[in-house]
C-alpha cells in the first residue's frame, strides 16, 4: 500500500506519516444532504460496508471514549462500556466530540485527535487486511491495516458493533 500525501492534510494524515504507516487516501465529494456520512462514503467510493468503518464518541462513566464501528451497523453501548470496564456508556454531546477531538462530525477520525481517549475498535475489522477510517474531514476516508490502527490509537478489540455483519 503506497504512502500519499496529498494536499489533503490532516492531523490524520500527518499522524500516519509521521508514524511511517502506510495508507491510502480516498477522497470522495461530499454532500451537505448526505444521511449517513458512513454510508456516503461507501456510496461514493464503492467499497465494501464491511471495511468502512466510522468513529463515534461516548461517555463510559464520564469519561469520553471512542468506538469505532462498520457504518452498516451501531453502536452497542453496553458492549462498548464493558470492552472499557465501564458500566454504562452514552453517545457524547456532539460540540463535546467537536471539541475534543478537533474535528467536524462526521469527519472524526480515530488518528490525530487533539485529546486522544480510549478507544475500541470492533472486532469485525480483524477479518479486513485493510479497513477505512474518516480522513479528518468529511468526504475524505483513509484506509490502513486495522493493525496498524490499533497499535497508533492503543485500541482493544472486541464486538462492539450490532448489524451490519
Amino acid at each position: 500500500m503506497a504512502r500519499k500525501q496529498a494536499s489533503q492534510g490532516t492531523p490524520a494524515t500527518a499522524a500516519l506519516a509521521a508514524a511511517g504507516v502506510p495508507f491510502v487516501l480516498h477522497p470522495y465529494a461530499h454532500s451537505p444532504s448526505a444521511a449517513s456520512y458512513g454510508m456516503e462514503a461507501v456510496q461514493e467510493l464503492g467499497i465494501d460496508p464491511a471495511k468502512v468503518f466510522k468513529t463515534l464518541m461516548v461517555d463510559v462513566d464520564g469519561r469520553p471514549a471512542v468506538g469505532v464501528v462498520p457504518v452498516s451497523g451501531n453502536l452497542d453501548l453496553k458492549a462498548i462500556a464493558a470492552a472499557l470496564g465501564g458500566k454504562r456508556a452514552v453517545m457524547a454531546e456532539p460540540a463535546a466530540a467537536e471539541r475534543r477531538t478537533g474535528y467536524v462530525l462526521g469527519g472524526i477520525s480515530p488518528l490525530g485527535q487533539r485529546q486522544p481517549s480510549p478507544t475500541v475498535l470492533d472486532d469485525s475489522a480483524l477479518v479486513q487486511e485493510t479497513i477505512l477510517v474518516s480522513g479528518g474531514r468529511r468526504g475524505l476516508d483513509i484506509e490502513l491495516s486495522p493493525a496498524e490502527l490499533v497499535r497508533l490509537t492503543g485500541a482493544v478489540t472486541a464486538r462492539i458493533g450490532t448489524g451490519g455483519r
